[in-house]
């Protein structure tokens, strides 16, 4: 009987929450070890990056990225999670986002169908 255990990723899905830079890791694992979800392993070659077994176990934390000594790892959100930061007032064709510098006045108006 062999003594080697194997351990294959899981097939493709939606969810890839971390992409890696190889040519900036190193292989140090340091974020395998601080994954609160155990979403990677460490790769059997060294100075490669670590394998994503369990993509969608991803919770999308950041904690991997912050622990990244060499900037190797970005998050990479899934389309349905992305945030609209631009908005359109349909009245004017005015454009706002989140963050810019003179935002509009807040929409007072009470919703459609009114106030009881």
């Amino acid at each position: 009987m062999s003594n080697k255990i194997y351990m294959t990723p899981n097939p493709p899905t939606p969810n890839k929450g971390m992409r890696f830079d190889a040519t900036l890791c190193n292989g140090c694992n340091l974020c395998v070890d601080v994954c609160p979800t155990d979403v990677m392993m460490p790769n059997p070659e060294e100075h490669k990056p670590p394998i994503v077994l369990y993509p969608e176990e991803c919770w999308f934390c950041g904690v991997c990225i912050e622990e990244c000594n060499h900037g190797a790892l970005s998050m990479s959100h899934p389309a349905g999670q992305n945030i609209s930061v631009n908005w359109k007032r349909v009245e004017t064709g005015e454009y706002f986002r989140l963050g810019m510098k003179d935002p509009p006045p807040p929409n007072l108006r009470p919703p459609s169908g009114g106030r009881r």
